[in-house]
C-alpha cells in the first residue's frame, strides 16, 4: 500500500487551506472505500501530517489536530500541500520544515501536489524552477514577482511535470484530486468519485474565471504609465511603435522592459484588456457579439473570436451563453 501525507501548515494558513485539507481526505477515503467495495486493495494510507500538535485555521474558530508529525515520516509517496494565505512573501517558521521535508521526499521518490496558493510553498523547495505550474489567477503577479524562474500558466487548471502537480484557484483543488485519484486508481474510481462528489472530470482550464487586472506593482514608472495609458484608450488601435515613442523608449527596450514588468507582450496586453472589457459586456448587457466587438476596437470577427477563445477558452457566444443566460444570446 502507498503512503499519502496530506499536509498541515501552521502558519500563513487561510480559510481555504481547511477546505483543501478536508476535501482531500474525504475524496481518497471515498476512493479508498470504492475499492474495499469491489474486492480491490485499498490505494493510499492516508495521514494528515504537520509541524505541531494543533493547528488552528479561520481566526482560530477551527483546529486540525495532524495525526503526525512529519519528521516521523521517512517515505511517503504522494504529498499534498493545501492552499495558504495569499499575502505571501516568504515561508515562515514551520513552513520552513515542510519545505525541507517536502525536497528530501520529493528526492527519495514522493510525487509532490500543490492546491491553488500551495504552489507558494512549492516553489519555494525550488522544485518548480523552469517547470509548469498554476495558482489562482489572482495570485498569479505576487507569484511572478517571487518565483521568476517558474513557467507560470495561470491559465492551466492542473499541470503535471516530473511528478509534480499543481492547480488554479478556488475549489478546483477539487478537480486535482480527480485527477490524481484517475492517476493513481483508475478511470472507473476516478468517475465514481466525480459523481459521488458531483465534480466535472476532465476540465482543464480556469480561464473563463480569471478577472485581467493588469500587474502594477512592479516599480517601472514608465511601463505603468504606458499601462495605464493602454488601458484608457484600449478600443483604439495602438501600435508597439507608437506607444515606445509617446514613452520616448526604443522599440526593443521598450517591448523588453513591458514583458519584464507585466509578463505580457504590449500585444497581448492590449488584447487581455480588450477582451476583459468584451467579457463584462458579455456578462450585463443585451449587446449583440458583433456591438461588443466593435465596441472594444476589433472590426474582424474571426480575429476577435480566435483572441477571445485564445484569452478565455470559449467563445463570445458560449461566454455570454454561460454568464449571461436572463439576456438571451442575441
Amino acid at each position: 500500500m502507498k503512503h499519502l501525507s496530506i499536509l498541515v501548515p501552521d502558519v500563513q494558513a487561510g480559510p481555504n487551506t481547511l477546505s483543501c485539507i478536508v476535501g482531500a481526505y474525504h475524496i481518497f477515503t471515498e476512493a479508498n472505500k470504492y475499492r474495499n467495495q469491489h474486492n480491490q486493495p485499498e490505494v493510499f494510507s492516508i495521514e494528515l501530517a504537520g509541524v505541531t500538535g494543533q493547528s488552528s485555521f479561520v481566526n482560530g474558530l477551527l483546529t486540525i489536530m495532524p495525526q503526525v508529525h512529519v519528521d516521523t515520516i521517512h517515505k511517503t509517496d504522494l504529498i499534498i500541500i493545501p492552499a495558504i494565505a495569499a499575502a505571501f512573501k516568504e515561508v515562515e517558521a514551520g513552513n520552513a520544515v515542510l519545505v525541507d521535508w517536502i525536497l528530501k521526499q520529493y528526492k527519495i521518490g514522493a510525487e509532490v501536489a500543490s492546491m491553488c496558493t500551495g504552489a507558494y510553498i512549492l516553489a519555494s523547495t525550488g522544485l518548480l524552477d523552469k517547470k509548469s505550474c498554476s495558482i489562482h489567477w489572482n495570485a498569479a503577479a505576487n507569484f511572478r514577482t517571487l518565483f521568476p524562474k517558474v513557467n507560470l500558466k495561470a491559465e492551466k487548471l492542473i499541470t503535471d511535470e516530473e511528478g509534480i502537480y499543481t492547480n488554479g484557484g478556488g475549489y478546483s483543488f477539487l478537480n486535482l484530486l480527480i485527477y490524481l485519484v484517475e492517476k493513481y486508481y483508475d478511470r472507473q474510481t476516478a468517475i465514481y468519485c466525480s459523481k459521488i462528489f458531483q465534480i466535472d472530470i476532465d476540465r482543464q482550464t480556469q480561464s473563463d474565471f480569471v478577472i485581467f487586472s493588469g500587474q502594477k506593482s512592479h516599480g517601472d514608472e514608465v511601463i505603468r504609465q504606458a499601462q495605464e495609458y493602454i488601458e484608457e484608450n484600449f478600443a483604439e488601435k495602438l501600435s508597439v511603435e507608437q506607444l515606445s515613442k509617446r514613452f520616448t523608449v526604443g522599440r526593443r527596450n521598450f517591448d523588453r522592459r513591458f514583458i519584464k514588468a507585466t509578463g505580457n507582450t504590449p500585444v497581448e496586453y492590449q488584447q487581455r484588456v480588450k477582451i476583459e472589457s468584451a467579457k463584462k459586456a458579455l456578462e450585463t448587457s443585451r449587446k449583440t457579439i458583433n456591438e461588443v466587438m466593435y465596441e472594444v476596437g476589433y472590426a474582424d470577427v474571426k480575429a476577435f473570436r480566435e483572441v477571445f477563445r485564445k484569452i478565455t477558452g470559449m467563445s463570445p457566444l458560449e461566454y455570454k451563453s454561460k454568464y449571461n443566460k436572463s439576456m438571451g444570446n442575441f
